[in-house]
């Protein structure tokens, strides 16, 4: 009787242990591959980087990511596929490279014209809290099937018409150029007589070296100097209407997202939201910085693009945006959501926003920083 009295005792002992642990530490902690479409080299790769981080502090070992740069698991336009099939738990991505998929996403990815005149902030208002995230979301869920969630990582920068060995005067000089863009920027430059590539950021630098292509787009300075556009072309130009809003994402498998606890979730949600900001500011300082240090250092020229040419970059988007929401209810549902928000907050631009064009000639009147 001793005998059983005491390994009840002990049982009961090992219970009460157990039992008093705190329930987080119980919790077994989730670790997740997350795989940038950047290569570790481009500086969007900070992003998930940072981001990473961000959310592993804040769960305190109950959730660990570790992120992955390009073609460290699958190439880089395979990530949605494998998010969904659950080969990698994240992915970092753009949602431009999914317009082969539906037409739709390039209106999340790169939106040529703001659209209608938005700005960056117009637009990530538009995706935070005028219904864009869940219209987005829904494409990828319901329209293309795919077992995903998607979450802004950072707000891209407007992209520059790009690099190249000439300046680009007039519509007319792209005709039988070979231009590496993508999403409906693509669409939009095949209108304007170009042949358009599409490839993954990794292999631009390499095709323009080669002679592949003529001459290529990514983002900003801060991208395009980490890939080293500046080795192989002198010519920058900047100031195209080509895609002046979008920004980069980080897909997660739903199901795994969707088993995760509540607070969890809301770690991630936040870790989004945060970084998202964060990074679209430190990317705003490194722009600043390194295109002063192409022009100085690497002896690279910035242009404008002519004013005729980002005309004819609207028209030919009016066409193609109407062509493409007579193909697709779904486009044609984004592109009105997108219209009735940018009615609402550039209207109130127009009418309260300061006259910063003014202060900007006041002070730094026949200033080209970029010209010295």
């Amino acid at each position: 009787m001793k005998k059983v009295f005491l390994a009840l005792l002990v049982v009961s002992c090992v219970a009460g242990l157990v039992f008093s642990v705190p329930a987080e530490a119980q919790q077994k902690g989730v670790k997740w591959k997350i795989q940038s479409g950047a290569p570790a080299a481009d500086f969007r790769y900070v992003n998930i980087k940072d981001l990473v981080d961000r959310i592993n502090e804040m769960a305190g070992g109950r959730l660990e990511m570790e992120a992955f740069g390009a073609g460290a698991i699958v190439p880089t336009f395979e990530i949605l596929d494998a998010v969904s099939k659950g080969v990698i738990d994240g992915g970092h991505t753009s949602p431009i490279w999914w317009t082969g998929k539906n037409s739709a996403a390039t209106l999340y990815g790169g939106v040529p014209c703001g659209p209608y005149g938005m700005t960056q902030e117009d637009f990530a208002s538009w995706i935070y809290i005028g219904g864009g995230l869940e219209l987005y979301n829904e494409m990828l869920q319901k329209e293309l099937k795919y077992d995903v969630v998607s979450f802004p990582a950072i707000t891209d920068n407007p992209d520059n018409l790009g690099w190249w060995k000439t300046p680009i005067k007039s519509v007319a000089e792209f005709k039988g150029l070979k231009f590496r863009t993508s999403g409906m920027s693509g669409e939009v430059f095949k209108e304007l007589g170009a042949s358009v590539v599409t490839l993954p950021p990794g292999e631009i630098v390499p095709s323009l070296e080669r002679g592949v292509i003529d001459g290529a787009e990514l983002s900003g300075p801060c991208n395009d100097i980490s890939m080293g556009f500046h080795t192989v072309r002198k010519i920058y130009i900047m100031g195209s209407l080509q895609q002046t809003s979008g920004y980069m994402e980080v897909l997660f498998n739903k199901k795994k997202f969707d088993a995760l606890p509540a607070d969890l979730k809301a770690i991630v949600r936040s870790g989004c939201m945060a970084e998202t900001y964060h990074s679209t500011l430190k990317q705003m300082k490194q722009n600043s910085i390194d295109l002063e240090t192409l022009v100085k250092k690497h002896g690279v020229t910035v242009e404008r693009v002519p004013e005729e040419i980002n005309r004819e970059i609207l028209k030919a988007w009016d066409r193609l945006a109407e062509k493409k929401s007579k193909e697709s209810p779904f486009f044609a549902k984004m592109l009105a959501s997108q219209k009735a928000w940018a009615e609402r907050m550039v209207s109130y631009r127009k009418v309260t926003e300061p006259p910063y064009d003014m202060a900007i000639q006041y002070y730094w009147k026949g200033e080209n920083y970029y010209k010295r």
